[in-house]
């Protein structure tokens, strides 16, 4: 009878380290899950959503060609990270053939953990800035500005109030400004 005892109570002994090793296992797996899946932390992405244009004025002669007008953006950051996402003022640069042409103020603002915060900003836009430039009077005459822009945002992602982690989400668009329309064509962002 102590036998049985023994080899029942070495059984139980060893069913019960199985269950040890097993639980140990599968939190070892859920944790690994959790830091691939949840704890990677990504680059926001930074987009112009939509552009309209106001009071655009156009100087057509040859001599001094030259446009002015208002570019009304909606400035999108899209967070796809579980954690927030807190960034500074930045610049907002409209160029015309990479000469910059109109600045504006990103405010600082934040993002919430997975979701997509929408910013309205307001550029000044003018060709005054710029030197000679050959190609203005062409565009200008053709009826079509061609425009890029360009802004970065610096800030960093707060993870359940604990990790902090330095990220920067960049903007590059392109876009045609039809003056006979005052409408923005072809916005491309990468």
């Amino acid at each position: 009878m102590s036998e049985d005892r023994t080899t029942s109570r070495r059984k139980r002994n060893i069913k019960c380290l199985a269950y040890i090793v097993a639980g140990v296992i599968a939190q070892t797996i859920i944790i690994l899950l959790f830091v691939m899946l949840v704890m990677r932390i990504r680059n926001p992405k930074v987009r112009l959503g939509g552009v309209t244009v106001e009071n655009l004025n156009l100087n057509s002669s040859s001599s001094s060609p030259s446009f002015s007008m208002n570019l009304n953006a909606q400035v999108t950051v899209k967070n796809t990270n579980f954690g927030h996402f807190k960034f500074q003022n930045s610049t907002l640069t409209i160029s015309y053939r990479g000469t910059p042409v109109g600045e504006a103020t990103i405010v600082k603002a934040r993002a919430r953990a997975r979701s997509t915060k929408k910013l309205n900003v307001t550029v000044s836009v003018s060709s005054d800035k710029m030197s000679r430039n050959s190609a203005l009077s062409s565009d200008v005459g053709s009826g079509t500005i061609n425009l890029s822009s360009h802004a970065k945002l610096d800030g960093k992602i707060h993870l359940f109030k604990v990790f902090k982690k330095k990220k920067s989400a960049e903007m590059n668009c392109t876009m045609e400004v039809t003056t006979s329309s005052k409408q923005i064509q072809n916005l491309m962002c990468q």
